[in-house]
């Protein structure tokens, strides 16, 4: 089945190669009865923005969206209300936020003067919130992530699809060159989740997950979080199981308390290896950890501090919707690669991905920044003094009682804008949907 995981630690691109035979695997390939075959699977390896080595997965910032934006520029809740009217504001005017340099000069444009009197109608944005956000956004591009806003923006549809052969394939979102900034990647997977959820049709009780998701360091995800972005987080695991479209989605992380409770209670199956109990405070997570698994015959606290590599105890949901009683296991002995590949080989399996040649190289067309920074262009040639023959045409310009078009109108009104307008049909010119993550809903 397609699987979609983080490599935070860069260990798992070995999941494309074949493994090699020890006696750690021959011994757990006979305790399960396994016939070990040494077996490479198919995987593409993703990077965000092209940082390391995978195709670039991108998103636009309107595609992005203010709710996880704001998150990832750890802005407090009035922050991001401001924010979230910068966004409404670029969605009702037709000012598509491609990149950061599109933020930047929408966030300029509505302090300046002329701005001001656009968000007259719906409320102000404040020159210290403004810059909050202009000094954050400078902040994550001196850690290198403004690659990762811009187009091509990747389609979230491509990741559960099989090879050739009928296996889904592994996408591998290779983290270790941004594993320093956890909050873009942890809310890029949020986006993922909440893009695939609103396009995937109703699928009902599927025998078999379409696709199959991994959120490694889960508490990265929930660390510092808003109460909107939690909220957001429990109604979008609630949807997934109310409305059946067939993901399965992994919270991986070392404790249970690491993920809030309203989200721990939507999810059904639970895998769990052995827990940490050397420190008092290690030993009433244990307890606590105890708790929550079904009744069962087993000494649980025994039995999880006893565990070994590869081993773990389970519980699922059963067809009526009741927890299984409690399992101890052994996993099956790896059959691919257990670590990474070498860098050539990493680089050969990316350029070799039908997706390569489309992600690889960026695009920056025309979006928000060049039509507002172009209006303002064109407003100061209007100023200068004009020769006689251009004052009549100067005055047809004009609006009624005298006053001039604002920067914006003279963007929409401009010829290159209706072309492009009419070029892209609806996506521009109208107010954009969001999800629960605020996300912007792309029609495909």
């Amino acid at each position: 089945m397609p699987v979609f995981l983080a490599d935070v630690k860069g260990d798992l691109s070995g999941i494309a190669e074949p493994g090699t035979a020890n006696d750690r695997v021959r011994s757990r390939a006979a305790e399960v009865h396994q016939q070990w075959t040494p077996t490479g699977f198919p995987a593409e390896f993703h990077a965000l923005g092209g940082a390391g080595h995978g195709i670039p997965l991108r998103a636009t910032v309107t595609g992005f969206g203010p709710l996880l934006l704001s998150k990832v520029l750890r802005l407090n809740p009035t922050q991001e209300q401001s924010l979230s009217l910068i966004f409404h504001y670029a969605d009702t005017k037709g000012l598509e936020l491609v990149d950061l340099k599109d933020l930047r000069a929408v966030v300029a444009f509505l302090t300046s003067d002329e701005g001001k009197r656009e968000l007259k109608g719906i409320g102000g944005l404040p020159a210290a919130t403004a810059g909050v956000i202009l000094r954050s956004l400078t902040a994550l591009e001196a850690q290198g992530m403004a690659d990762f806003f811009g187009e091509p923006e990747s389609d979230t549809g491509e990741f559960p699809r099989r090879a050739g052969d009928g296996r889904g394939v592994v996408s591998v979102l290779e983290l270790p060159a941004v594993q320093g900034e956890p909050r873009l990647f942890s809310a890029f997977l949020m986006w993922l989740l909440a893009d695939l959820f609103h396009d995937l049709p109703e699928a009902g009780d599927v025998d078999r997950p379409r696709p199959v998701f991994f959120l490694d360091e889960a508490h990265l995800l929930f660390d510092d979080a808003s109460e909107a972005f939690l909220e957001a987080i429990a109604q979008t695991v609630r949807l997934i199981r109310s409305k059946g479209v067939g993901v399965f989605f992994f919270f991986v992380t070392q404790s249970p308390k690491d993920v809030p409770a309203d989200v721990l209670g939507q999810l059904g199956n639970r895998i769990q290896h052995a827990p940490r109990a050397f420190t008092p405070d290690d030993q009433k997570a244990l307890k606590a950890t105890v708790r929550t698994f079904p009744e069962s015959a087993y000494d649980l606290g025994e039995l999880l501090t006893g565990l070994g590599t590869g081993e773990a105890v389970v519980t699922v949901l059963s067809e009526r919707g009741a927890p299984t009683p409690v399992a101890a296991v052994r996993l099956r002995a790896p059959e691919s690669l257990m670590g990474p590949v070498d860098a050539a080989a990493l680089d050969r399996a990316v350029r070799q991905s039908p997706l390569h040649a489309r992600c690889a190289q960026a695009v920056d067309r025309e979006s928000a920044y060049e039509r507002l920074t172009g209006a303002r262009d064109v407003q100061s040639e209007e100023t200068a003094p004009a020769e006689p023959r251009d004052a009549a045409r100067t005055s047809r310009g004009r609006r009624r009682g005298g006053e001039e078009p604002s920067a914006v109108e003279q963007v929409l009104g401009s010829g290159a804008f209706r072309s492009l307008a009419r070029s892209m049909g609806t996506r521009l010119g109208r107010e954009i949907t969001r999800s629960l993550f605020g996300t912007a809903c792309r029609r495909r």
